[in-house]
């Protein structure tokens, strides 16, 4: 497959911010943002001039790497938030956020959306009630995930749950960590994406 799989922290490096790739490794003084803030590779630290084009290539990239999207996949989603009502931008934030991992991964499940997509994939979890191992699924509103019975002692699940009390839960999540499940209470709107993403630009390249 396409997936990157040399170093995630110089992702974030070369967007200029934090990502959220490396799980708690992003929350500590270890991240590669934090010690290095200027972009990998030998001219790294030389002034970068962007025209209109690139500026708006990296606002695509960001997102796109974010949520770890290949290229057709987020082509994809962009066009599907064309065709929804409402503006392009914000519909395809939402469309991003109402993916399967990244709703386990807000919910504090996993560390990472990485994390989240390969226990997905190993049938951890439940979507009202059924195994999900598609990470692309759009949830619901509505939509209860839980982990399976006898995934509840999985160490890297656990282990996210008790990092959780550093991390905020989004408004139109509600988690149970006592009984390892999670609602989506509603649908996401732009106020609930806090992330630094200017999603105009994304608009405006796919317009080009």
């Amino acid at each position: 497959m396409a997936r990157y799989k040399d170093a995630v922290c110089r992702l974030c490096r070369r967007e200029g911010t934090k990502l959220f790739l490396k799980g708690d490794r992003c929350f500590s003084a270890k991240c590669g943002v934090e010690r290095r803030g200027y972009p990998p590779g030998q001219h790294g630290q030389g002034r970068a001039r962007f025209s209109d084009y690139g500026v708006q290539l990296r606002e695509k990239q960001k997102v796109k790497r974010m949520y770890g999207l290949l290229e057709k996949q987020f082509a994809s989603t962009m066009q599907r938030a064309t065709r929804m009502k409402g503006r392009a931008g914000e519909n395809l934030l939402a469309l991003l956020e109402r993916r399967l991992d990244n709703v386990v991964f807000r919910m504090g499940f996993a560390t990472s959306r990485a994390e989240a997509r390969q226990l997905l994939r190993h049938g951890h979890f439940l979507v009202n009630g059924r195994v999900a191992s598609i990470p692309s699924i759009t949830v619901r509103e509505g939509a209860v995930i839980s982990v399976r019975e006898k995934s509840r002692k999985v160490t890297r699940i656990a282990g996210a749950l008790d990092a959780l009390e550093g991390r905020s839960v989004p408004g139109w999540l509600e988690i149970d960590k006592d009984n390892f499940t999670g609602k989506v209470k509603a649908l996401p709107s732009r106020e609930d994406i806090t992330m630094p993403i200017q999603e105009q630009l994304i608009v405006e390249l796919y317009s080009r």
